[in-house]
């Protein structure tokens, strides 16, 4: 129950942050008040660079041979043996509440409507976005190497689309949080699936454990949904891939960090425990949780925990100057009296990691577990 709780105010934290958004905590689908305009959103994410926007083309152009390219992902381009998804494919989602559904797909779906950071991202770093009916959504830039991808989707005007909006896009796959298939928003899962538009949902807004093997099996499972599983594979084996170089290089530590991961709010901190993606990152890295159990604390609690690592969540929004926010958050326990005799803050092991790194995190999964690590582990070199 605790679990659900937060996440739930998770996504309400999202709305009152931004005071009029439609995230999750309102009903009001009018667009993306309060927020810069779409257009401006638009602009925003545009390929900086002839090279980036080339990159798309060959991703393309390998998709289409059977010679996929991992430059999205790794920087580098390989040949690699073409893992071929079987149709009629039987995927299972989960919606509000945990409640399963099973969707079965006939073919790749070709007319896709992604709501929300996440499965935009996943999508474009999947090489879909000839796939994508229309993009909504978008907290943050996506990463400059998206961004080809990302101008080649219409944006729609509003942040969060209403039923109506979507239904005349004619989509045949849904893919967003669980918050928002709501019947002021998105409207239920079984309603578009009776219709026969299947629904995939990020596994960790909707399930009370959230972990990384459901980000890991998200992308998978989209992979085989739309027939690119060696384009995803190899975005999660890269993310295991760090976390085992991480312990290879760790191994003979004997003392392995204290670690504490909150958020300020305005009753005190949100504490992402061993049942948050974040605090798994750190379980997988090897670090000790402080306080696993606990959905909240108090700054009583904190110095009672004397972490060796305290990383502090902080989420910028569009229009929001990123490094003033991530200041903003740290000042909060750096500037503290009552936390100032704290180990970690003393030590200079106050570590900021972004919430959209490690909460329902999709490809952005990467970064968090780099995030963690280093500030685990200072003295880690990730390129060797």
């Amino acid at each position: 129950m605790q679990n659900k709780i937060l996440k739930r105010m998770l996504v309400c934290v999202f709305g009152t942050v931004l005071l009029t958004t439609v995230v999750a905590c309102s009903g009001d689908n009018s667009g993306d008040a309060g927020r810069i305009s779409a257009q401006k959103v638009v602009e925003d994410n545009q390929a900086v660079t002839e090279e980036e926007a080339s990159s798309e083309s060959a991703v393309e152009a390998a998709g289409e041979s059977g010679e996929a390219t991992t430059a999205k992902t790794t920087g580098e381009s390989t040949k690699e043996s073409v893992k071929r998804t079987e149709y009629p494919l039987t995927i299972t989602t989960y919606g509000p509440d945990g409640k399963e559904y099973t969707t079965t797909y006939e073919k790749a779906p070709e007319k896709v409507a992604a709501v929300y950071q996440g499965s935009v991202e996943t999508l474009l770093a999947l090489g879909l976005e000839d796939r994508i009916v229309a993009t909504a959504g978008l907290d943050n830039e996506v990463p400059d190497e998206l961004k080809a991808g990302f101008s080649k989707t219409e944006y729609l005007d509003e942040f969060t689309p209403s039923k109506e909006t979507v239904t005349m896009l004619e989509p045949d796959m849904i893919f967003s949080w669980s918050s928002l298939f709501a019947e002021d928003r998105l409207g239920a899962p079984n309603e578009w699936i009776d219709k026969g538009t299947n629904v995939y949902i990020n596994s960790n807004t909707a399930l009370k454990q959230d972990s990384l093997e459901n980000e890991f099996n998200d992308i998978l499972n989209i992979g085989k949904i739309f027939d690119v599983q060696d384009r995803a594979e190899k975005i999660v084996n890269n993310m295991k891939d760090t976390i085992e170089k991480v312990k290879s290089q760790t191994a003979q530590q004997e003392e392995k960090p204290s670690v504490m991961i909150i958020e300020s709010t305005t009753s005190g901190f949100t504490n992402y425990g061993a049942s948050s993606v974040a605090g798994d990152m750190v379980s997988q890295l090897e670090g000790t949780l402080a306080n696993p159990d606990a959905s909240s604390v108090g700054k009583e609690d904190i110095v009672s925990a004397n972490p060796d690592v305290i990383f502090v969540v902080y989420m910028p929004y569009t229009g929001d100057d990123p490094e003033t926010v991530k200041q903003e958050k740290l000042n909060v326990v750096l500037e503290d009296e009552a936390l100032a005799s704290l180990d970690a803050v003393k030590n200079g092991r106050v570590v900021p990691i972004m919430l959209s790194e490690m909460y329902a995190s999709a490809t952005r999964t990467q970064d968090g577990i780099e995030t963690i690590a280093q500030g685990l582990y200072p003295d880690l070199n990730l390129e060797e």
